[in-house]
């Protein structure tokens, strides 16, 4: 049965040094496979939404079409060794997303075999919070295909501020800060399902107390949804996306993975979209991205 080797955790403060490091031998080895984009920015309900179109219009980057296949074997475990960026902790490895629409896009993927269709846990947190105090970024899980996830084998993601050019962090946070300020667990202006928390300052200093009273405020998320679990329950009930700041987190439970052709991960949430082409872009400015949203969420109205 194939492993992953263990490496000391990273020391405290060289994360950004390991992923940098990481990078330029992805580059130079050709591991890493971007995906080149342009990007236009849609504003709907006063959120600056940010569409990506895939720079080649007229043939599918290979990278793209890997990226969107649902892969049989399980590619992190073993992990491409040049993809490595470091041992986080005893239970998790981070390496960089190999397909690649944003640079040092970092994934947090579990040691040994564990399935993208069961619940984060403390030690999932653990991780994830070891990554955030160094860098500064959007957190994100996938959970299950259809809420956009392209592995079976568990992982979260971290991508750094900003997630495009004239974004400060993401365009969903002012609105989910303002909601979050007013005492609210819902954001009014989205037409999806949803709920948000605040994240405490000191969870930042201290990725051990923050895993335990994340989690708690995690599974509290799925309750606010609707859907009702306990800390016994090990499977998702179902698909959802879980995103997290070092300010705020939120959980959207889903419906579809794609709509008309368009997946929706994450991302799609946090207010960045992804699209092949200028149809695919012509059917989100038809439609608005927060119908969309809703279209593979479950509409609130």
């Amino acid at each position: 049965m194939a492993t992953n080797p263990w490496h000391p955790p990273f020391r405290p403060g060289t994360l950004l040094e390991e992923i940098q490091r990481a990078e330029k031998h992805g580059q130079s080895s050709g591991a890493l496979e971007p995906i080149p984009t342009s990007f236009e920015r849609l504003e709907q309900n006063g959120i600056p939404f940010i569409v990506r179109v895939v720079d080649n219009l007229t043939r599918k980057p290979k990278a793209y079409c890997a990226v969107q296949s649902k892969a049989s074997s399980d590619p992190f475990l073993p992990y491409e060794p040049d993809l490595y960026v470091a041992d986080v902790s005893d239970s998790h490895v981070a390496v960089l997303n190999k397909y690649h629409v944003m640079d040092r896009h970092l994934l947090v993927v579990t040691r040994q075999a564990e399935d993208q269709e069961n619940l984060l846990t403390v030690a999932d947190f653990f991780a994830l919070w070891r990554c955030l105090r160094e860098v500064d970024g959007l957190g994100f899980y996938n959970g299950g295909e259809i809420a956009g996830a392209s592995q079976r084998h568990k992982h979260l993601q971290l991508v750094p501020f900003p997630l495009s050019e004239g974004v400060d962090g993401v365009p969903i946070a002012p609105v989910v800060l303002d909601a979050l300020e007013q005492g609210k667990r819902v954001v009014d202006r989205f037409a999806f399902r949803h709920a948000v928390a605040p994240c405490e300052e000191g969870w930042q200093r201290d990725p051990h107390a923050a895993a335990c009273s994340c989690h708690s405020r995690y599974l509290e998320l799925f309750r606010e949804v609707g859907i009702e679990i306990t800390s016994r329950t090990i499977r998702q009930p179902m698909s959802y996306n879980f995103l997290m700041t070092r300010r705020w987190m939120m959980l959207v439970p889903r419906s579809s993975e794609k709509y008309e052709g368009i997946s929706i991960n994450g991302i799609g949430y946090a207010g960045g979209l992804l699209v092949r082409n200028a149809t695919e872009l012509a059917l989100v400015r038809a439609a608005g991205p927060m119908e969309i949203l809703k279209k593979v969420g479950i509409s609130i109205s």
